[in-house]
């Protein structure tokens, strides 16, 4: 009888442990799972909900439509219209039933084709006058207004011309994006699109890629900024050293670190090194701060961390772990080469952060959403990440970003009648191994006393920091600050 019951006890134990496993797989599908299937681009039932509501508009910061919908001839579909095509295919993204979403179209779906905001009034107004008839064209998305520049945004583009890389431009004081680029891009509507897709998957500069936000590069010479700003925080008296740069730092009879193009700049103070770019003088600080002084300064301007945003996701930069021995990797990483890498955005809000007296502000690249009648959904407000630097450390680096546009490898950036401040840098990097033609790099903000604009401009392969990107930099501030 005891053995009847035992078997009897199994088998419910059993039983008890395959219903248990059950319920916790319907549960862990229904939280998890079942929402990913819900909302996948891919499911067509999820296109088919969307298309019941005629998309919202994506407007740039006046109101310029910059993505826009219309009902298609047999009144279920619609047809996405990008007013912009690849000059903000990057920002805005697509929306498209084959090839899913991106950019602004997949972050801020749920206000696109959310219908909520029309009044039961005048639904029932419609009901009755129309019978019934047509009601979906009544069913309108929210509209999402950008901070993005369209002047801007074309005039970066422009100014990239046939090159592969990234422009970012910020205002300082809160944030906001106004513009990004990322070359190469793509036209985002459907026939371009759907006639040119193959092409685009299989091109090897990934034009799909928004350089802007997920390009890692080295950051070369600008990345001389973090390293400055470690120094002002834990060297005393570096103001007041003097330095001697014969031109070559050596650390063992193999390894050693070298000014560009053959220079050796004698005795220069810390300023003069910036101002001049001097890798021996860095390469030295490097040394002297050590490895955990240093990455704890580009930590604290979230490199290896989530840099906060809204409206955008942003890789992570990085700057790697070094034993003190490392003495070559640790010199190099103070000049930006080396395992460190950056996003433009993240070099962007570096030259913000400076600008803005040592406060970084989280980009953002939508300012509000409004419903089709005009009523406010949603006001994005400026928010502070918090004090990176304090206001005398910055309006060091002010000074000593000032005097690289006047007296050192900035020059290009300058432009008449405004105090432009920077940061060139030339970075090395491989291509399939072999040593390649340097990016080049410009960080900065204007006017110096009261920066309305940074920028972060990265020409791949471009050569010199202060030719290609400083250029470019400067023609993207002089047509923000002209208005």
């Amino acid at each position: 009888m005891d053995e009847i019951s035992n078997g009897i006890r199994k088998v419910l134990f059993i039983f008890l442990l395959l219903f248990v496993v059950v319920i916790s797989y319907v549960a862990y599908f229904e939280i998890y799972t079942a929402p990913k299937i819900v909302n996948n681009s891919d499911n067509k039932r999820l296109w088919a909900t969307r298309n019941k509501v005629l998309r919202g508009t994506i407007y740039d910061k006046s109101n310029t439509p910059l993505a826009s919908s219309t009902r298609g001839s047999d009144g279920v579909t619609q047809n996405r219209q990008y007013q912009g095509g690849a000059d903000f295919a990057h920002v805005i993204g697509y929306a498209n039933p084959q090839y899913g979403l991106t950019g602004l179209e997949a972050k801020y779906d749920k206000y696109l084709t959310d219908s909520s905001s029309i009044s039961i009034t005048d639904y029932i107004k419609k009901l009755i006058v129309n019978k019934g008839a047509n009601m979906q064209e009544d069913k309108k998305g929210d509209n999402v207004i950008t901070t993005i520049d369209s002047n801007l945004q074309k005039k970066a583009y422009d100014l990239l011309g046939n090159n592969k890389g990234a422009v970012v431009a910020i205002n300082p004081k809160t944030g906001e994006i106004l513009a990004m680029v990322s070359k190469p891009s793509f036209d985002p509507n459907e026939t371009a699109l759907k006639n040119n897709w193959t092409a685009i998957n299989s091109d090897s500069s990934r034009p799909l890629l928004n350089r802007a936000v997920s390009g890692l590069y080295p950051p070369g010479s600008t990345f001389k900024t973090i390293t400055a700003i470690s120094a002002l925080e834990n060297i005393n008296g570096i103001t007041n050293k003097t330095f001697q740069d014969n031109g070559v730092l050596r650390f063992n009879s193999k390894e050693s670190l070298s000014d560009f193009d053959g220079e050796a700049f004698g005795a220069i103070n810390f300023k003069e090194a910036y101002v001049h770019s001097s890798n021996v003088v860095f390469g030295t600080i490097g040394l002297e701060l050590g490895n955990p002084n240093l990455k704890k300064t580009a930590e604290d301007f979230y490199f290896n961390k989530d840099l906060p945003s809204d409206g955008i996701v942003i890789d992570k930069s990085k700057f790697p772990t070094f034993n003190s021995y490392e003495k070559g990797n640790i010199a190099q990483s103070a000049i930006g080469q080396s395992e460190v890498l950056a996003t433009p955005m993240q070099m962007a809000m570096v030259a913000s952060t400076i600008a803005n007296n040592g406060v970084m502000m989280e980009p953002h690249v939508v300012s509000s959403v409004v419903s089709s009648k005009g009523d406010n959904v949603q006001k994005f407000t400026p928010v502070a990440v918090g004090t990176i630097i304090t206001p005398d450390v910055a309006n060091t680096m002010k000074n000593f970003m000032r005097g690289v546009v006047t007296d050192g490898t900035g020059s290009n950036a300058d432009i008449s009648g405004l105090d432009v401040a920077g940061k060139t840098g030339t970075a090395d990097h491989n291509d399939g191994g072999k040593n390649a033609k340097p990016h080049s790099w410009f960080i900065g903000f204007a006017p110096v006393n009261d920066p309305q604009i940074a920028v972060a401009v990265i020409v791949e392969d471009g050569g010199q920091g202060g030719i290609a990107a400083a250029q470019i930099a400067g023609g993207v501030m002089q047509t923000s600050l002209s208005k």
